[in-house]
């Protein structure tokens, strides 16, 4: 709540429309940079005004950014409802509809007690052995390595996945630490996706720059919001890594179909489940089924929100100003 705080009163008594510049005051206007958590919040504010935007306008805020380029948004299934065993579970949710089904590792079937990577490796390659069966030779399969492996045991698992084809390999060691990468990319052959930790795109340029990940994870809002997502959607197509975005809230998954959908490379989103959920608070959110997301021309963000059905967290009326804006001789900010 407080870092929304900070964020929103840099908001009172401007331009709604000046999206951009808006940013730029959110992000620069407090001496420090922004650590993760206020990049949030100032991305659930950007959001929000690319919704006041294109209702504005009356237009789908897809039409803002030049239009769709895709007919729907292909997902994978996070926590699939159980069908008995793994093999039935995958099986079922291709007949969903989803382009793939994703899992932790074994290791999530026994939480507790002392974790051995060494024996979690060889649980999991039996465990996706079991997955590739259920979804067959046209689905596809992804795992999440939770960061919770160190880096041999992260490449040996990662060596052993080769042959099942899995779509990605997601998150396979800490995150403190991007660089190391460069490390582990000449060891991995199968894809890597990596970024859910991740917010605005210097934290993740260097991955994508030096073509060490070949699907980036970053999200909505934890990115900065829109306008800096599709920053780093840009720098990702630049380098040909596709988007994976981190399943999110529904606002933010209803937003997450717009700018996904004018980016023309690779794209999946998660979804939870089997993507069949309701929020008591949203009439209106976004257009889920057959295991996928569609695209509709509600104008903004498409999310209708009952506000009666919510609790008040903030009301910012006054404006923040904690340190002085410089700006350029053209009006534009720079740092104090």
């Amino acid at each position: 709540e407080e870092t929304v705080r900070q964020c929103a009163g840099l908001l009172i008594g401007e331009n709604p429309g000046a999206i951009g510049h808006l940013w730029q005051r959110m992000y620069r206007g407090f001496f420090y940079p922004p650590g993760r958590e206020k990049i949030h919040a100032l991305g659930a504010l950007d959001l929000a005004l690319w919704d006041i935007k294109g209702k504005l306008l009356g237009v789908p805020v897809y039409e803002l950014f030049g239009g769709l380029v895709r007919d729907h948004i292909e997902c994978y299934a996070t926590a699939f409802p159980s069908r008995g065993t793994v093999t039935e579970t995958a099986r079922a949710c291709m007949e969903a509809g989803f382009r793939a089904f994703r899992t932790h590792g074994a290791e999530q079937r026994q939480p507790q007690g002392p974790f051995n990577t060494r024996h979690a490796v060889r649980d999991s390659y039996e465990l996706c052995k079991q997955i590739r069966e259920g979804v067959g030779p046209a689905g596809d399969w992804a795992i999440d390595f939770h960061t919770r492996y160190d880096l041999p045991d992260a490449v040996r698992l990662a060596s052993l996945l080769e042959d099942l084809e899995p779509y990605f390999v997601e998150d396979l060691i800490r995150s403190e630490n991007p660089a190391v990468y460069r490390q582990l990319r000449p060891k991995v052959k199968v894809p890597i996706a990596v970024g859910e930790h991740f917010g605005d795109r210097w934290d993740i340029n260097e991955l994508v720059e030096e073509r060490l990940i070949d699907y980036s994870r970053v999200t909505l809002p934890n990115s900065g919001g829109i306008t800096e997502f599709l920053k780093i959607a840009a720098l990702c197509e630049t380098h040909y890594v596709g988007l994976i975005p981190h399943f999110t809230g529904p606002i933010s998954t209803a937003a997450l179909v717009h700018v996904c959908g004018v980016f023309p490379g690779p794209v999946m989103m998660e979804m939870v489940g089997d993507g069949k959920r309701e929020y008591p608070y949203l009439p209106q959110a976004y257009d889920f089924r057959d295991g996928k997301l569609w695209p509709n021309s509600r104008p903004g963000l498409g999310v209708t929100v009952d506000l009666d059905k919510l609790q008040m967290a903030a009301e910012v009326t006054e404006p923040n100003q904690p340190i002085p804006m410089f700006r350029r001789p053209d009006g534009s900010i720079t740092n104090w």
